[in-house]
């Protein structure tokens, strides 16, 4: 799973000297919430988002005259508002890798390049679409959520037992419990052609606890 297998490609751009309201629109008629920014040779230069834009407009309570917002809204410029120090992402790294840096920088989207030029756009929406297929979100299956011991091997007794009772492996999610300090984890399976009952009884002598269970 690598971030060009999920990113928009050729994503829509804007110019640093395009008008804040001129971007404001084109934000929403195309219902996007950021834009990357590029100069007329097409290189990156910067990431301007809905609540940038917003930000710049006066304010209601502005003592300008009527009269005036349009002329000086006119001459505000997105370059002025947009952020110019980019996080961006390469295209032939792990999707995972672009969920870690939105989470750990709080950041809702990534211009995703390929020598050194704009070739796509990964957003949060992308990871959940990611997420999504590892764990079978979008298809029918028995769902159970297993407490196991952090130790080498545990997590294919757990997908062997699974595959032995005759179920067909359509999602799966591990985490660490947190508090366990990496003693105990959580493994989420979904699975096919196997019925709730009978896979709870197949994982029960594999696992220190059933945590959940539920057909989905």
């Amino acid at each position: 799973m690598l971030v060009h297998e999920y990113m928009t490609p050729n994503p829509v751009t804007i110019s640093p000297e395009t008008s804040v309201p001129d971007a404001l629109r084109l934000m929403r008629e195309k219902s996007f919430r950021r834009l990357p920014v590029v100069d007329e040779k097409g290189t990156l230069v910067g990431i301007v988002t809905e609540k940038d834009l917003l930000a710049a407009l006066p304010s209601p309570a502005t003592t300008l005259a009527i009269w005036e917002i349009p002329e000086i809204l006119s001459k505000l410029k997105v370059g002025s508002v947009m952020t110019a120090h980019v996080v961006t992402i390469s295209e032939d790294v792990p999707v995972e890798d672009a969920a870690r840096i939105m989470a750990d920088r709080q950041i809702g989207a990534l211009p995703v390049m390929k020598h050194n030029m704009l070739v796509g756009i990964i957003t949060e929406s992308d990871i959940f679409k990611v997420l999504l297929e590892m764990t079978g979100g979008r298809r029918p299956g028995a769902r159970v959520t297993v407490a196991v011991p952090g130790i080498k091997g545990v997590f294919a007794k757990v997908l062997g037992a699974v595959t032995k009772a005759g179920g067909d492996i359509v999602g799966v999610g591990v985490a660490e419990i947190k508090g366990s300090g990496g003693a105990k984890w959580q493994v989420t399976i979904k699975a096919q052609d196997v019925p709730l009952d009978q896979l709870e009884e197949a994982l029960q002598p594999v696992v220190d606890e059933i945590l959940d269970a539920r057909v989905m």
